[in-house]
């Protein structure tokens, strides 16, 4: 891996480094700047299939250049879907004129203590009070169920979800379906809600570039994905230390049947210290390793996407 990723660099080093900023060669830049793009998804491509599992893949640049592999609506999203239902559910508080710091009260008792709640764990009292905001922050930043299965089950059910974001990416390239209380009780029907790489993509570019909720909202969102705490060993892992770089994310993790893991993901949208950005959504579906090796996987093509990008700026 080390040796073909040095040797990927090489080769679009060399591609680039016969680029100008010459007027008279706008065009002999475009068509190696084309090469290097190419060069890429080629040696993406080859890393999908050096790892026992399904891996699909959407790179968008610059809101532009895109690359896809293996982009069948056919992955599994998890608790990506939790930035499906942020969108939905602001837009929804939009149309209503609802406020986010409206207080929710929520009684302990209704609660699945069995479930990933970090909401649950931190408010030890028997009627929780908390705002639409915070539990939206639970969903976002620590991926918590009970929050989203409140949400779904009070404020913007799971249909009415599905249906909204089928106006802002194209209706055939993901299905929301079930709740995370119905994939918890049924593992298999975690299957339901399924995207392709690149549906993900286009909805974080729309959410960070467009206006399909109001500003303060969009505000909110963008800022609290980049507060994300879950899988930072996927695609945060090789930027963490990159001077100026910043990542908003969600992530989603599988069940595992018969020793497979059913998804492994990240979402994210990429801020570059030049200015520039982009979005990188990477699926995993029916893993055959550990989620080390799985995470591993969304890592190494973090890095080698943003080494390839960064090059192409110090080069040109």
């Amino acid at each position: 891996m080390n040796y073909n990723y040095c040797l990927l660099l090489s080769i679009i080093a060399i591609i680039l480094s016969g680029c100008s900023l010459n007027s008279t060669q706008k065009h002999n830049e475009s068509q190696e700047e084309k090469k290097s793009f190419e060069a890429l998804k080629d040696f993406l491509t080859s890393i999908t299939t050096e790892y026992p599992g399904e891996i699909g893949i959407a790179l968008i640049i610059d809101s532009k250049d895109t690359i896809t592999i293996n982009n069948e609506d056919k992955y599994p999203l998890m608790s990506v879907f939790k930035l499906h239902q942020a969108i939905a559910l602001c837009h929804k508080f939009d149309q209503t004129g609802t406020s986010l710091d409206t207080i929710i009260s929520i009684e302990r008792k209704g609660l699945n203590p069995h479930t990933w709640s970090p909401m649950l764990t931190e408010h030890p009292e028997d009627n929780i009070q908390l705002t639409v905001k915070e539990l939206l922050r639970y969903t976002l930043i620590q991926s918590d169920n009970n929050a989203s299965n409140l949400m779904f089950d009070r404020l913007e059910n799971i249909s009415d979800t599905d249906s909204l974001i089928a106006t802002i990416i194209p209706r055939n390239c993901f299905r929301l379906s079930v709740t995370e209380a119905e994939m918890a009780s049924e593992h298999s029907k975690a299957y339901e809600n399924h995207s392709s790489p690149l549906g993900v993509a286009e909805l974080l570019e729309k959410l960070f570039n467009d206006s399909i909720i109001s500003p303060a909202k969009q505000e909110f969102i963008c800022t609290t994905l980049r507060q994300c705490q879950t899988g930072t060993d996927r695609i945060v892992a090789p930027l963490t230390n990159k001077k100026g770089v910043g990542v908003s994310h969600k992530t989603g993790s599988g069940f595992r049947d018969h020793g497979i893991l059913s998804a492994h993901n990240d979402a994210a949208y990429v801020s570059l210290p030049d200015g520039r950005h982009y979005t990188l959504v990477v699926l995993v579906k029916d893993f055959n390793g550990s989620e080390i090796e799985a995470a591993k996987a969304i890592a190494d093509i973090s890095a080698i996407i943003y080494e390839t990008i960064s090059l192409q700026k110090y080069v040109l």
